[in-house]
C-alpha cells in the first residue's frame, strides 16, 4: 500500500458519535423547552410538538408489520440453531430471573422513601384511565378476532401470537414454507432498512421530544412528584449500572465496560423514543456486535423486545403500586408484593414494546384490588418516567443474549472484547455465509 493511500476509516471524514449527537439533542430539546414555557412561545411548543410526534409516529408506522414479521421470522431461524430448544428455555428463565430482581429492587426502594407521602396529592386528583387491564382482558385479548384489527389497531399483543401461530405453521410444513419465510425474510429487511433511516433522525427527534415535555410539564409538575420520579430513575439505575454489570462478571465472566461500550446506541435510543419495538434493529445490531452468534439473537431480541420489560413492568408497577396505595391510605401486606412480583413476571407481556405502561399498571392494580383511579395520577409525570424505563428494557434485552450465549458457549469473546460505540451503520444484509447452524 502506497504512502498515499487513505483508508477507509480516514476517507469516511470526521463523524460525530450517535451518543454525542443524541446529547445534543437533549440539551438543545431542554434550552428550547425553557425557552418556550418561560416566555409563553405557543408556536414554538407547537413546533417542538409537531417534531417529537412526527418522529414517533415514523417509529410507530413500522412497529405492527416489523413486530409479525420479526416473531415469525425469529421462531423459524430455531430450526438452525442446535439445542434451540434448550437456547429458548434459557432466555425465558433468564428473563424471569431479572424480572424478579427488578421488582425487588422496586418494592424495596417503594418502603423505603415512601413515595406517596407528602405529595399533596388527594384521591380526588385521580381519574379512571380510558383503558383497564385484567387477567381475563390480558387472557382473553391474546387471540384476535380478525387478522385485519389487531394491525390497524396496533395491538401487539395479538400481533405477536398471529406471527407465533404463522411461524410455528412454517416449521412444522417444512420446505413447502420456505418461499414464505424467504418473503417474509425479505420483508423484514426492507422494514428494517426504512426503519434505520427514521433512526438516523433520533437526535432531531430528542430536540421535539424533550422539548415539548419540558415545555408542558415544566419542572414543577417533577418537584410534585419527585420522590416518585426519583424511586424510578434510582430503580432503573440500580438495575442497569449494578445488577446487570454484576450479573456480566459474575455468571457470564465478561466486562461490564465492554457490555455498555457495545449497547449504548441501543440503550440511548430507547431512552429517546420510548418504544423497545422501535429500538429492535438497533437492539439486535448491538447484540450481534456483543459477539451473539446472528441466528439465536434474531430470536432472542425480537422476544425480548416484546416481553422483557425490566422497567415498565418490574420496577415501575411495584413502586407505581406503593405510590397509589398509599395515596388512597390502603396498606398492602406481604401477600401484596408476592402478587407484583408474580405480575411482574407472567404479565411483562401486556407492555409489549410500546411507548407507556399504563396497561401493566392496571393490571397490577386491578390484582392488587387497589383503585383504578390511581392510574391518572401518574398519567401526566408518565413521558419523563418512560424514558429511563425504556432504557432499563433495552438494557436486559441486549443482556440476557450475551449472559445465554456466553454460559452455553456461543459468544464470540474476541467480538465482544472489542465492541465499541461506533457511529450508526446500517446493518448489513444476511449473506448466504450467515446462515450456517449454530452449535451448542
Amino acid at each position: 500500500m502506497s504512502a498515499n493511500t487513505k483508508s477507509p476509516e480516514a476517507s469516511r471524514g470526521f463523524k460525530v458519535p450517535f451518543w454525542a449527537q443524541i446529547i445534543a439533542g437533549l440539551v438543545l430539546g431542554v434550552l428550547l423547552g425553557w425557552l418556550a414555557r418561560s416566555q409563553d412561545l405557543s408556536w414554538l411548543v407547537t413546533t417542538l410538538d409537531k417534531i417529537g410526534g412526527t418522529f414517533v409516529g415514523l417509529l410507530k408506522l413500522a412497529v405492527a408489520p416489523l413486530v409479525f414479521f420479526a416473531i415469525l421470522v425469529s421462531i423459524t431461524n430455531l430450526r438452525k440453531v442446535t439445542n434451540a430448544a434448550r437456547l429458548a428455555t434459557r432466555t425465558l428463565l433468564w428473563f424471569m430471573i431479572t424480572s424478579l430482581i427488578a421488582v425487588a429492587i422496586g418494592i424495596v426502594i417503594g418502603l423505603v422513601t415512601n413515595p406517596g407521602a407528602g405529595t399533596g396529592l388527594t384521591p380526588k386528583d385521580g381519574e379512571l384511565p380510558e383503558k383497564t387491564g385484567s387477567w381475563l382482558d390480558f387472557l382473553t385479548g391474546i387471540v384476535p378476532t380478525d387478522v385485519i384489527t389487531p394491525f390497524t389497531e396496533l395491538n401487539v399483543l395479538q400481533i405477536v401470537f398471529m406471527a407465533a401461530v404463522a411461524g410455528i405453521a412454517a416449521l412444522q410444513l417444512g420446505d413447502k414454507a420456505q418461499p414464505i419465510l424467504t418473503l417474509s425474510e425479505s420483508v423484514l429487511e426492507l422494514l428494517q432498512k426504512a426503519l434505520w433511516w427514521v433512526i438516523r433522525l433520533a437526535p432531531l427527534g430528542t430536540v421535539g421530544l424533550i422539548g415539548r415535555a419540558i415545555a408542558t410539564y415544566g419542572w414543577d409538575l417533577i418537584g410534585k412528584y419527585a420522590t416518585f420520579t426519583a424511586d424510578i430513575y434510582v430503580g432503573c439505575a440500580l438495575v442497569l449500572f449494578v445488577v446487570y454489570p454484576a450479573l456480566l462478571a459474575g455468571v457470564a465472566k465478561l466486562s461490564p465496560v465492554q457490555f455498555f461500550k457495545g449497547a449504548w446506541p441501543a440503550i440511548q435510543l430507547a431512552f429517546v423514543s420510548r418504544s423497545s419495538v422501535g429500538t429492535m434493529p438497533l437492539t439486535q445490531k448491538v447484540t450481534e456486535r456483543l459477539g451473539v452468534p446472528r441466528e439465536y439473537a434474531s430470536f432472542a431480541v425480537p422476544f425480548g423486545a416484546t416481553t422483557k420489560m425490566d422497567g415498565c413492568a418490574a420496577i415501575y408497577p411495584a413502586i407505581a403500586a406503593i405510590f397509589v396505595a398509599q395515596i388512597f391510605d390502603i396498606q398492602l401486606g406481604v401477600g401484596d408484593y408476592l402478587l407484583i412480583a408474580f405480575v411482574s413476571v407472567v404479565g411483562s407481556a401486556a407492555t409489549a414494546g410500546l411507548t407507556g405502561a399504563t396497561v401493566m399498571l392496571t393490571l397490577t392494580l386491578s390484582t392488587l384490588g387497589l383503585p383504578m383511579e390511581g392510574v391518572g395520577l401518574l398519567l401526566a409525570i408518565d413521558p419523563i418516567l418512560d424514558m429511563m424505563r425504556t432504557a432499563t428494557n433495552v438494557a436486559g434485552q441486549a443482556l440476557v443474549p450475551v449472559l445465554v450465549s456466553a454460559r452455553e458457549g456461543l459468544l464470540d469473546r474476541k467480538a465482544y472484547d472489542e465492541a465499541h460505540s461506533s457511529p450508526l451503520d446500517e446493518p448489513e444484509p444476511k449473506q448466504e455465509s450467515d446462515r450456517v447452524p449454530v452449535t451448542a
